[in-house]
Order: structure tokens, then C-alpha cells, then sequence
């Protein structure tokens, strides 16, 4: 279950470029993942999740969206950042 769970993920993110969606749904079995792009993308820090270069698809598993999503939150002290904030059924 939890590769396909990571499947799914990356498939989502596989799909979406940095410029393509507003917001992008991820499918989880806990419940789905609504990311806003356009706010994230606001700060104009792409480097931050697409890495240096050109910002371009992004991938990432479970693990890898829970400690770059997570993890920025918690640093910034703001943004969900607990289970049930993100992931709605």
C-alpha cells in the first residue's frame, strides 16, 4: 500500500510543472493533498523545492513531500503541519 501511495505522488508531481497549476490534488489514502502552487510560488523562491536551474516537474515520494513540506513549515513557523490539516477526506 505505501508504494502505491508513493506511486501516486510521484506520478502527481511527475505531472505538474512549476508554471502548469494553481493547485495541484494529491491522492492519498488518508485523504488527499490540496497544494496551492500559486501561493507557495509567490515568494518567487523556486530553489527552495525545485533546486537550482530552471524550476521543472518535480517528483517526490511520501517520505520526500512530508520533510520538504513539512519540515519548511515547521521552520517557518507557519502552514500546516499536522496530519489532518493536509490531508482531507
Amino acid at each position: 500500500m505505501k508504494r502505491i501511495l508513493a506511486g501516486v505522488l510521484m506520478v502527481a508531481f511527475a505531472a505538474t510543472t512549476a508554471v502548469a497549476a494553481d493547485t495541484v490534488v494529491m491522492k492519498a489514502k488518508n485523504g488527499d493533498v490540496t497544494f496551492n502552487h500559486k501561493a507557495h510560488s509567490a515568494s518567487g523562491d523556486c530553489k527552495v523545492c525545485h533546486g537550482e536551474g530552471t524550476p521543472g516537474k518535480l517528483t517526490l515520494g511520501k517520505d520526500a513531500a512530508h520533510k520538504l513540506c513539512k519540515g519548511c513549515h515547521d521552520a517557518k513557523k507557519q502552514g500546516p503541519t499536522k496530519c489532518g490539516e493536509c490531508h482531507k477526506k
